[in-house]
């Protein structure tokens, strides 16, 4: 028996960040921020993450390039990584993405890679709540409230993160 399925889900579309809370505006310029400590050498493109958990700590990543392709690792994921070493256990509330290519900060949100959604999910199931994701670019961003949003059929049990 065939069971035709939908997958939807609803984001935000934004012009400016001061349409966000204060709390999220400076967490993407800690995002913004993030871009200086990005090593790209080779693809002269920057990302930079700022991860606030919900003890308070905001924890930075910039993506790290790395002449033995593909030894490098994406913002997003250092920025999870060294949040789950240092304060295990703390859920992440909120994720700002930035990016620029060439100095100049991308004009629309720059998505997170697969790899980058499959940790985001599973950071978001150690934590036990929601992460939220705000992808920026210079003329619009993009809210997403819940982080398996932007990856159905993940390798973590989904019934439990949608409860």
């Amino acid at each position: 028996m065939k069971n035709h399925k939908e997958y939807n889900f609803k984001y935000t579309e934004i012009s400016t960040i001061t349409e966000l809370s204060t709390e999220e505006q400076n967490l993407v310029n800690q995002s913004l921020e993030a871009l200086k400590t990005s090593y790209s050498p080779y693809s002269k493109f920057k990302v930079g993450a700022a991860a606030l958990l919900e003890n308070g700590e905001v924890i930075l990543g910039s993506n790290q390039e790395n002449g033995a392709y593909p030894s490098g690792l994406c913002a997003e994921r250092v920025a999870l990584f060294y949040a789950g070493a240092k304060y295990p256990g703390v859920p992440v509330k909120c994720l700002a993405v930035s990016a620029c290519f060439e100095g100049e900060q991308t004009k629309s949100p720059v998505s997170p890679c697969g790899a980058c959604r499959q940790v985001m999910i599973e950071t978001q199931h150690i934590g036990k709540k929601p992460m939220r994701i705000i992808l920026t670019g210079s003329e619009k961003s993009i809210v997403i409230e819940n982080s398996a949003f932007l990856l159905p059929f993940n390798f973590v049990n989904t019934d439990k993160i949608f409860e």
